[in-house]
């Protein structure tokens, strides 16, 4: 979110050189620096005992290809309390680890997305109304069934690239 009016008074903002940020936005009224405001996320690849990797399809976001689990963090939450939530809603599957993998910037929906690796406990799924397919696929397979230049697609080449 890009601020135009202080949050906290309403006053329009004014550019303001600020020390080693530049300039930026800057309420006179409040006397503070006003920084842009992002959403932050997880992703989460998930693997099975046999490597496979869960995809799923949402056909609002695409009908062509498939996705990972993806949600964001709610007030309150963890980054691993997110992820484990997530799993269960949309695949109905409980999580017996997770572990951070890497932070990307999602710039064309403002979001910083942070990406873990996550061990199912069950092969089970059971789908929310949001996900419309979900599909066990070995690791090497599931790289071809995600969208080019996609986070989904850059998770699964980082994790593939950080196990050689």
């Amino acid at each position: 979110m890009k601020f135009t009016f202080c949050p906290d008074c309403g006053e329009r903002l004014i550019k303001k050189e600020i020390g080693d940020e530049g300039l930026m936005n800057y309420c006179k009224n409040c006397q503070k620096p006003i920084f842009d405001l992002f959403s932050t996320c997880i992703i989460t690849l998930i693997l099975n005992e046999e490597g496979q990797v869960a995809l799923l399809r949402q056909n609002y976001i695409s009908k062509e290809f498939y996705c990972l689990v993806a949600g964001y963090i709610k007030s309150g939450e963890t980054a691993e309390e997110t992820t484990f939530r997530e799993t269960e809603e949309e695949l109905g599957i409980k999580l017996l680890h997770t572990k951070f993998l890497k932070s990307y910037y999602y710039q064309k929906k403002d979001m910083l997305m942070l990406a873990f690796i996550s061990k199912a406990a069950s092969n089970e799924f059971r789908l929310s109304k949001e996900v419309d397919a979900a599909e066990w696929i070995p690791i090497l397979q599931a790289k071809k069934l995600l969208r080019e230049g996609s986070i989904a697609k850059q998770v699964v080449l980082d994790y593939l690239a950080n196990l050689c």
